[in-house]
């Protein structure tokens, strides 16, 4: 069972505006990912569902941020199907994310109170996940759609729109401010903040610098207080 509320995880995404996310087989190796991003500030990390047995990797990982000092909100991404996101549920997810809409994965987590967002792709999926009860909708693959200008004209009719934009989010200084100024509630990055190759020579420390870094270009970039 989830440890948060639904408004509680909602209102932590808006306010830190960065979602990590991660996939690893390893579970030690995991464990030790979620440290260093939750080091630099990264609460919010999202294991993605690749991988045979994803899920035996998410129950260890549910097990160590029970046990942590640090605030996460650890939810299951690439969820695609109802009966996966009531496993990763079960679990203990704080939040399902999919990277495309499915009605039914909505449906049951408003019946489970968990947060869900969904991957849409055009302004009638994201319109379709909002009356499906979708607070905050991510725009995926969100640079090959048009990158910060298509945030901005998605939003410029529609200025209402609560997205987050993942594919192609670099940890640049620059890039996050384009998409901040666009207009996006928060952003998610993957595999350019948990580098492979940090992850292969254990630079942990290097993803903790790195995911702070993120966090402040953000705060700047909105020119808010994390």
């Amino acid at each position: 069972m989830t440890r948060y509320s639904r408004i509680q995880v909602w209102q932590e995404f808006e306010d830190l505006g960065l979602v990590c996310l991660f996939y690893n087989e390893d579970v030690a190796v995991a464990k030790r990912i979620v440290r260093a991003l939750s080091e630099g500030g990264g609460r919010i990390i999202e294991f993605t569902n690749r991988g045979d047995r994803a899920h035996e990797v998410f129950r260890e990982l549910t097990s160590e941020v029970n046990s942590s000092d640090h605030e996460i909100l650890l939810g299951a991404g690439s969820v695609l199907d109802p009966v996966t996101a009531g496993l990763y549920i079960d679990l203990g997810a704080d939040f399902i994310v999919g990277s495309v809409l499915n009605p039914d994965v909505a449906r049951l987590c408003n019946r489970r109170k968990i947060p869900y967002i969904p991957g849409c792709a055009t302004p009638s999926e994201i319109s379709a996940a909002e009356e499906l009860g979708a607070e905050i909708c991510k725009v995926f693959p969100a640079d090959q759609l048009g990158g910060p200008e298509y945030i901005k004209a998605i939003k410029a009719p529609c200025p209402w729109l609560k997205l987050m934009s993942t594919g192609g989010v670099d940890v640049t200084k620059e890039n996050l401010k384009a998409w901040f100024a666009a207009g996006v509630t928060c952003v998610g990055i993957g595999s350019k903040l948990v580098q492979k190759d940090l992850v292969e020579n254990e630079k942990w420390d290097d993803i903790t610098a790195l995911t702070a870094k993120c966090l402040k270009w953000i705060q700047e970039a909105r020119d808010v207080s994390v």
